[in-house]
Protein backbone atom coordinates (compact mmCIF):
# COMPACT_ATOMS: atom_id res chain seq x y z
CA UNK A 1 0.00 0.00 0.00
CA UNK A 2 1.16 3.10 -0.79
CA UNK A 3 2.56 6.04 1.26
CA UNK A 4 0.22 8.32 0.00
CA UNK A 5 -2.57 6.35 1.11
CA UNK A 6 -1.27 6.38 4.54
CA UNK A 7 -1.13 9.85 4.04
CA UNK A 8 -4.95 10.00 3.39
CA UNK A 9 -6.17 8.68 5.79
CA UNK A 10 -5.50 11.04 9.01
CA UNK A 11 -5.94 8.06 11.76
CA UNK A 12 -2.75 6.14 9.58
CA UNK A 13 -0.58 8.46 9.34
CA UNK A 14 -1.26 9.31 12.89
CA UNK A 15 -0.07 6.00 13.75
CA UNK A 16 3.13 5.80 10.99
CA UNK A 17 3.92 9.30 12.45
CA UNK A 18 4.24 8.29 15.69
CA UNK A 19 6.58 5.36 15.31
CA UNK A 20 3.98 2.50 14.63
CA UNK A 21 5.57 -0.07 12.48
CA UNK A 22 2.40 -0.59 10.11
CA UNK A 23 1.50 -2.21 6.87
CA UNK A 24 -1.72 -1.08 5.04
CA UNK A 25 -2.67 -3.43 2.81
CA UNK A 26 -6.36 -3.67 1.05
CA UNK A 27 -8.20 -5.17 3.94
CA UNK A 28 -6.11 -5.60 6.60
CA UNK A 29 -3.54 -3.05 8.93
CA UNK A 30 -0.71 -4.90 10.49
CA UNK A 31 0.89 -3.06 13.45
CA UNK A 32 4.32 -5.23 13.84
CA UNK A 33 6.47 -4.90 16.71
CA UNK A 34 3.76 -5.14 19.10
CA UNK A 35 5.35 -5.75 22.54
CA UNK A 36 3.55 -8.58 25.20
CA UNK A 37 4.03 -11.04 27.87
CA UNK A 38 4.63 -14.73 27.37
CA UNK A 39 3.86 -17.55 29.75
CA UNK A 40 7.19 -16.96 31.34
CA UNK A 41 7.15 -13.53 31.93
CA UNK A 42 9.31 -12.50 28.96
CA UNK A 43 9.07 -9.50 26.36
CA UNK A 44 8.35 -10.89 23.34
CA UNK A 45 7.31 -8.95 19.88
CA UNK A 46 4.02 -9.83 17.98
CA UNK A 47 1.69 -8.49 15.12
CA UNK A 48 -1.69 -6.88 15.77
CA UNK A 49 -4.13 -7.60 13.00
CA UNK A 50 -7.15 -5.04 12.29
CA UNK A 51 -9.76 -5.50 9.26
CA UNK A 52 -9.85 -2.20 7.57
CA UNK A 53 -12.54 -0.43 6.00
CA UNK A 54 -12.33 2.01 3.93
CA UNK A 55 -14.27 5.09 2.79
CA UNK A 56 -13.15 5.11 -1.34
CA UNK A 57 -9.29 5.77 -0.27
CA UNK A 58 -9.62 6.83 2.77
CA UNK A 59 -10.22 4.41 5.91
CA UNK A 60 -13.89 5.02 7.97
CA UNK A 61 -14.26 4.03 11.14
CA UNK A 62 -13.89 0.91 12.18
CA UNK A 63 -16.80 -1.59 11.91
CA UNK A 64 -16.09 -3.82 14.47
CA UNK A 65 -13.87 -4.11 17.51
CA UNK A 66 -12.67 -6.99 16.76
CA UNK A 67 -8.51 -7.65 15.80
CA UNK A 68 -6.20 -10.64 15.54
CA UNK A 69 -2.52 -11.49 16.87
CA UNK A 70 0.26 -12.99 15.39
CA UNK A 71 2.22 -14.81 18.23
CA UNK A 72 2.23 -16.77 22.20
CA UNK A 73 -1.23 -15.56 23.49
CA UNK A 74 -0.56 -12.39 25.56
CA UNK A 75 -0.25 -12.32 29.16
CA UNK A 76 -0.94 -10.32 32.32
CA UNK A 77 2.16 -10.05 34.64
CA UNK A 78 1.49 -12.74 36.31
CA UNK A 79 1.82 -14.77 33.30
CA UNK A 80 -1.82 -16.00 32.93
CA UNK A 81 -3.06 -15.58 29.23
CA UNK A 82 -5.50 -12.84 28.37
CA UNK A 83 -8.24 -15.08 28.11
CA UNK A 84 -10.90 -11.83 29.07
CA UNK A 85 -9.91 -10.76 25.34
CA UNK A 86 -8.35 -13.85 23.53
CA UNK A 87 -11.90 -15.62 22.06
CA UNK A 88 -10.31 -17.55 19.31
CA UNK A 89 -7.46 -19.50 17.89
CA UNK A 90 -5.71 -19.87 14.79
CA UNK A 91 -6.92 -18.56 11.80
CA UNK A 92 -6.26 -17.69 8.02
CA UNK A 93 -7.57 -14.59 7.15
CA UNK A 94 -6.81 -14.51 3.26
CA UNK A 95 -3.70 -16.40 1.34
CA UNK A 96 -0.60 -15.33 3.25
CA UNK A 97 -2.03 -14.17 6.30
CA UNK A 98 -2.46 -16.49 9.23
CA UNK A 99 -2.94 -15.51 12.90
CA UNK A 100 -2.52 -16.68 16.61
CA UNK A 101 -5.45 -15.42 18.04
CA UNK A 102 -8.11 -13.60 17.89
CA UNK A 103 -9.25 -10.28 20.67
CA UNK A 104 -12.33 -8.81 21.35
CA UNK A 105 -11.22 -5.55 23.16
CA UNK A 106 -14.60 -3.60 23.08
CA UNK A 107 -14.42 0.06 24.19
CA UNK A 108 -16.53 1.36 26.48
CA UNK A 109 -18.32 3.70 23.60
CA UNK A 110 -19.20 0.40 22.42
CA UNK A 111 -16.91 1.57 19.11
CA UNK A 112 -13.86 2.71 18.17
CA UNK A 113 -13.97 6.34 16.04
CA UNK A 114 -11.01 5.53 14.08
CA UNK A 115 -8.13 2.90 14.00
CA UNK A 116 -5.51 5.21 15.71
CA UNK A 117 -8.12 4.50 18.84
CA UNK A 118 -8.17 1.15 18.16
CA UNK A 119 -4.56 0.45 17.65
CA UNK A 120 -3.50 2.86 20.93
CA UNK A 121 -6.01 0.83 23.08
CA UNK A 122 -4.88 -2.38 22.28
CA UNK A 123 -1.23 -1.46 22.63
CA UNK A 124 -2.36 0.17 26.11
CA UNK A 125 -4.19 -3.61 26.81
CA UNK A 126 -1.31 -6.07 25.53
CA UNK A 127 2.09 -4.13 25.59
CA UNK A 128 0.82 -2.38 29.17
CA UNK A 129 2.42 -5.48 31.62
CA UNK A 130 5.23 -5.72 28.84
CA UNK A 131 6.14 -2.08 29.60
CA UNK A 132 6.15 -3.57 33.17
CA UNK A 133 9.25 -5.84 33.13
CA UNK A 134 10.24 -3.32 29.89
CA UNK A 135 9.91 0.08 30.37
CA UNK A 136 11.65 0.22 26.45
CA UNK A 137 9.26 -2.12 25.62
CA UNK A 138 7.31 0.23 23.06
CA UNK A 139 5.26 -0.57 19.56
CA UNK A 140 6.50 3.01 18.53
CA UNK A 141 9.82 1.79 16.66
CA UNK A 142 10.20 4.13 13.96
CA UNK A 143 10.84 1.55 11.44
CA UNK A 144 12.51 2.90 8.55
CA UNK A 145 9.79 3.70 5.56
CA UNK A 146 11.00 3.25 1.90
CA UNK A 147 9.66 4.87 -0.26
CA UNK A 148 9.52 4.20 -4.83
CA UNK A 149 10.36 6.36 -7.17
CA UNK A 150 7.07 7.43 -8.00
CA UNK A 151 6.50 8.56 -4.25
CA UNK A 152 9.27 10.51 -3.65
CA UNK A 153 12.78 11.78 -4.26
CA UNK A 154 13.99 10.57 -0.65
CA UNK A 155 14.35 6.90 -0.66
CA UNK A 156 12.90 7.03 2.98
CA UNK A 157 10.03 8.70 3.72
CA UNK A 158 10.60 12.73 5.62
CA UNK A 159 8.75 11.59 8.98
CA UNK A 160 10.36 14.77 10.37
CA UNK A 161 8.17 17.10 8.30
CA UNK A 162 4.89 15.26 9.15
CA UNK A 163 5.32 14.55 12.82
CA UNK A 164 6.44 18.52 13.06
CA UNK A 165 2.85 19.51 11.03
CA UNK A 166 4.40 21.61 8.57
CA UNK A 167 4.16 19.33 5.27
CA UNK A 168 2.15 21.93 3.68
CA UNK A 169 5.20 24.34 4.27
CA UNK A 170 7.52 21.68 2.95
CA UNK A 171 5.10 21.05 -0.31
CA UNK A 172 6.65 24.46 -1.52
CA UNK A 173 10.36 23.12 -1.62
CA UNK A 174 9.14 20.98 -4.12
CA UNK A 175 10.72 22.59 -6.95
CA UNK A 176 12.35 21.57 -10.33
CA UNK A 177 15.77 22.15 -10.65
CA UNK A 178 18.83 23.67 -7.66
CA UNK A 179 22.43 24.35 -8.66
CA UNK A 180 24.87 24.79 -6.45
CA UNK A 181 28.36 26.01 -7.97
CA UNK A 182 31.45 25.25 -5.73
CA UNK A 183 31.30 22.59 -2.83
CA UNK A 184 33.81 23.82 -1.09
CA UNK A 185 32.95 24.40 2.77
CA UNK A 186 30.20 26.61 2.64
CA UNK A 187 28.74 24.94 -0.97
CA UNK A 188 29.25 21.68 0.78
CA UNK A 189 26.77 22.79 3.85
CA UNK A 190 24.52 24.21 1.24
CA UNK A 191 24.04 20.90 -0.72
CA UNK A 192 23.58 19.03 3.16
CA UNK A 193 20.59 21.36 3.35
CA UNK A 194 18.82 20.91 0.06
CA UNK A 195 19.51 17.73 -0.09
CA UNK A 196 16.85 17.46 2.58
CA UNK A 197 13.98 19.06 1.29
CA UNK A 198 12.02 17.46 -1.42
CA UNK A 199 13.34 19.02 -4.60
CA UNK A 200 13.50 16.90 -7.83
CA UNK A 201 17.17 17.75 -9.02
CA UNK A 202 20.40 19.06 -7.58
CA UNK A 203 23.06 19.52 -10.00
CA UNK A 204 26.59 20.08 -7.98
CA UNK A 205 29.16 21.56 -10.31
CA UNK A 206 32.66 21.57 -9.48
CA UNK A 207 35.88 19.94 -10.64
CA UNK A 208 37.88 19.87 -7.34
CA UNK A 209 38.94 16.87 -5.69
CA UNK A 210 38.40 15.82 -2.29
CA UNK A 211 41.01 16.18 -0.06
CA UNK A 212 41.91 16.26 3.68
CA UNK A 213 41.27 20.05 4.35
CA UNK A 214 38.05 19.36 2.09
CA UNK A 215 37.39 16.75 5.14
CA UNK A 216 37.42 19.45 8.32
CA UNK A 217 35.04 21.89 6.54
CA UNK A 218 32.10 19.55 4.74
CA UNK A 219 29.44 18.08 6.53
CA UNK A 220 30.14 14.18 6.78
CA UNK A 221 33.30 12.27 7.71
CA UNK A 222 34.77 10.27 4.93
CA UNK A 223 37.31 7.50 5.67
CA UNK A 224 40.78 7.68 4.88
CA UNK A 225 40.33 5.24 2.43
CA UNK A 226 37.65 7.63 0.73
CA UNK A 227 40.24 10.13 0.99
CA UNK A 228 43.32 7.73 -0.76
CA UNK A 229 40.91 7.46 -3.83
CA UNK A 230 41.22 11.33 -4.23
CA UNK A 231 37.49 11.14 -5.63
CA UNK A 232 36.24 14.58 -7.43
CA UNK A 233 33.91 16.43 -5.11
CA UNK A 234 30.89 16.48 -7.09
CA UNK A 235 31.34 12.41 -7.56
CA UNK A 236 31.73 11.98 -4.06
CA UNK A 237 29.19 13.80 -2.67
CA UNK A 238 26.62 12.45 -5.31
CA UNK A 239 27.52 9.07 -3.94
CA UNK A 240 26.61 10.51 -0.33
CA UNK A 241 23.54 12.22 -0.91
CA UNK A 242 22.15 9.51 -3.43
CA UNK A 243 21.87 7.27 -0.17
CA UNK A 244 19.47 9.10 1.26
CA UNK A 245 17.27 10.90 -2.00
CA UNK A 246 17.43 10.69 -5.69
CA UNK A 247 18.02 13.23 -8.13
CA UNK A 248 21.35 14.21 -7.36
CA UNK A 249 23.11 15.23 -10.35
CA UNK A 250 27.38 14.87 -10.17
CA UNK A 251 28.76 17.98 -13.07
CA UNK A 252 32.43 17.21 -12.09
CA UNK A 253 33.93 19.96 -13.96
CA UNK A 254 34.16 23.56 -13.37
CA UNK A 255 31.72 26.34 -14.70
CA UNK A 256 33.13 28.21 -17.91
CA UNK A 257 32.24 29.91 -21.06
CA UNK A 258 32.02 25.97 -22.36
CA UNK A 259 29.79 24.83 -20.07
CA UNK A 260 27.47 27.83 -18.64
CA UNK A 261 24.68 27.11 -20.33
CA UNK A 262 23.98 23.81 -17.96
CA UNK A 263 22.82 26.47 -15.48
CA UNK A 264 20.15 27.72 -18.21
CA UNK A 265 17.98 24.43 -17.36
CA UNK A 266 18.25 25.24 -13.44
CA UNK A 267 15.09 27.08 -11.66
CA UNK A 268 17.73 28.48 -8.93
CA UNK A 269 21.25 28.59 -8.35
CA UNK A 270 23.55 29.01 -5.04
CA UNK A 271 26.77 30.72 -6.01
CA UNK A 272 29.69 29.10 -3.75
CA UNK A 273 33.38 30.07 -5.47
CA UNK A 274 35.87 32.17 -5.00
CA UNK A 275 35.87 35.09 -6.96
CA UNK A 276 37.31 35.95 -10.61
CA UNK A 277 36.48 36.73 -13.95
CA UNK A 278 34.93 32.97 -14.43
CA UNK A 279 32.49 34.36 -11.42
CA UNK A 280 31.90 37.26 -12.96
CA UNK A 281 30.75 35.95 -15.94
CA UNK A 282 28.82 33.20 -14.21
CA UNK A 283 26.93 35.98 -12.27
CA UNK A 284 26.09 38.28 -15.89
CA UNK A 285 24.58 35.32 -17.49
CA UNK A 286 22.45 33.96 -14.49
CA UNK A 287 20.88 37.73 -14.64
CA UNK A 288 20.92 37.62 -18.92
CA UNK A 289 18.88 34.34 -18.50
CA UNK A 290 16.75 35.76 -15.29
CA UNK A 291 17.42 32.55 -13.43
CA UNK A 292 17.75 34.14 -9.45
CA UNK A 293 20.56 32.80 -7.36
CA UNK A 294 22.16 33.42 -4.50
CA UNK A 295 25.74 34.21 -3.43
CA UNK A 296 27.79 33.60 -0.54
CA UNK A 297 30.74 35.08 0.80
CA UNK A 298 33.11 34.82 3.50
CA UNK A 299 35.71 37.50 4.76
CA UNK A 300 37.89 36.47 7.40
CA UNK A 301 41.11 38.03 8.86
CA UNK A 302 43.55 36.30 11.80
CA UNK A 303 44.31 39.09 14.16
CA UNK A 304 46.48 38.55 17.30
CA UNK A 305 45.58 35.10 17.08
CA UNK A 306 41.93 35.19 16.78
CA UNK A 307 38.93 35.18 13.59
CA UNK A 308 36.97 37.95 12.60
CA UNK A 309 35.47 38.70 9.85
CA UNK A 310 31.92 38.71 8.04
CA UNK A 311 29.59 36.51 6.06
CA UNK A 312 27.56 37.65 3.15
CA UNK A 313 24.75 36.21 1.61
CA UNK A 314 23.56 38.26 -2.03
CA UNK A 315 20.45 37.43 -3.13
CA UNK A 316 19.56 38.11 -6.99
CA UNK A 317 16.16 38.01 -8.55
CA UNK A 318 13.78 38.89 -11.28
CA UNK A 319 12.52 41.74 -9.13
CA UNK A 320 16.02 43.26 -8.10
CA UNK A 321 19.32 42.81 -9.43
CA UNK A 322 20.56 46.55 -9.79
CA UNK A 323 22.66 45.72 -5.78
CA UNK A 324 24.59 42.73 -7.14
CA UNK A 325 27.64 43.88 -8.87
CA UNK A 326 28.10 46.05 -5.76
CA UNK A 327 28.15 43.58 -3.25
CA UNK A 328 29.75 40.32 -5.33
CA UNK A 329 33.46 40.71 -5.46
CA UNK A 330 33.29 38.79 -8.90
CA UNK A 331 36.32 40.59 -10.77
CA UNK A 332 39.28 39.52 -8.55
CA UNK A 333 39.83 36.91 -5.87
CA UNK A 334 41.34 37.91 -2.73
CA UNK A 335 44.29 36.30 -2.48
CA UNK A 336 45.40 37.49 0.89
CA UNK A 337 42.33 36.82 2.87
CA UNK A 338 42.97 34.60 5.68
CA UNK A 339 40.02 32.42 5.07
CA UNK A 340 42.01 30.98 2.23
CA UNK A 341 45.03 29.41 4.35
CA UNK A 342 42.87 29.17 7.77
CA UNK A 343 40.51 26.18 6.51
CA UNK A 344 39.42 25.48 10.58
CA UNK A 345 36.00 27.43 10.16
CA UNK A 346 32.95 24.95 9.77
CA UNK A 347 31.28 26.51 11.83
CA UNK A 348 31.26 29.64 9.86
CA UNK A 349 30.86 27.88 6.52
CA UNK A 350 27.57 26.32 8.04
CA UNK A 351 26.18 29.15 9.35
CA UNK A 352 26.92 31.24 6.02
CA UNK A 353 25.18 28.21 4.11
CA UNK A 354 22.09 28.47 6.61
CA UNK A 355 21.95 31.73 6.28
CA UNK A 356 22.03 31.36 2.03
CA UNK A 357 19.10 28.31 2.71
CA UNK A 358 16.89 30.50 4.78
CA UNK A 359 16.90 33.08 2.39
CA UNK A 360 16.33 30.54 -0.54
CA UNK A 361 13.16 28.96 1.56
CA UNK A 362 12.05 32.57 2.06
CA UNK A 363 12.00 33.52 -1.82
CA UNK A 364 9.75 30.69 -2.44
CA UNK A 365 7.24 30.98 0.81
CA UNK A 366 8.60 28.15 2.79
CA UNK A 367 9.56 31.43 5.75
CA UNK A 368 7.69 34.37 6.18
CA UNK A 369 10.00 37.66 4.78
CA UNK A 370 8.52 40.58 5.57
CA UNK A 371 11.68 42.82 4.82
CA UNK A 372 12.77 41.02 1.43
CA UNK A 373 16.06 41.98 2.25
CA UNK A 374 18.58 40.98 -0.73
CA UNK A 375 21.73 41.26 1.18
CA UNK A 376 23.04 40.18 4.85
CA UNK A 377 25.48 40.59 6.55
CA UNK A 378 27.13 38.64 9.57
CA UNK A 379 30.08 40.02 11.60
CA UNK A 380 31.44 37.40 13.68
CA UNK A 381 32.51 39.92 16.70
CA UNK A 382 29.67 41.11 18.10
CA UNK A 383 26.72 38.27 16.46
CA UNK A 384 25.89 41.39 14.48
CA UNK A 385 23.09 40.83 11.42
CA UNK A 386 22.48 43.69 8.87
CA UNK A 387 19.66 42.99 6.40
CA UNK A 388 20.20 46.09 3.20
CA UNK A 389 19.38 46.04 -0.37
CA UNK A 390 15.46 45.69 0.26
CA UNK A 391 12.96 45.00 -2.63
Amino acid sequence: MSKQRIDRSPDLKRLRDEGYDIEVRERFLLVRSFPYLNTKKEVHYGILVCALDWAGDVTTAPQTHAAFFIGEAPCHESGRAMTEIIIGGRQQLEPGLSVDHALSAKPIEGKYPNFYEKVKRHAEIIGGPAKVIDPNAKPEVFPVIETSETESVFKYADTASSRAGIAIASAKLELGKIGIVGTGGTGSYILDMVAKTPVKEIHIFDGDIMLNHNAFRSPGAPSVEELREKPLKAEYFQKLYSKMRRGIVAHPSYVTEENVQELKQLDFVFLSMDGGPAKQFIVQKLQEWGVPFIDVGMGLELVKGAIGGILTVTTSTKEKTDHVLSRIPVLTADKNNDYSRNIQVADLNALNAAMAVIKWKKLVGFYHDFEHEHFSAYTVDGNRMSNEDRK
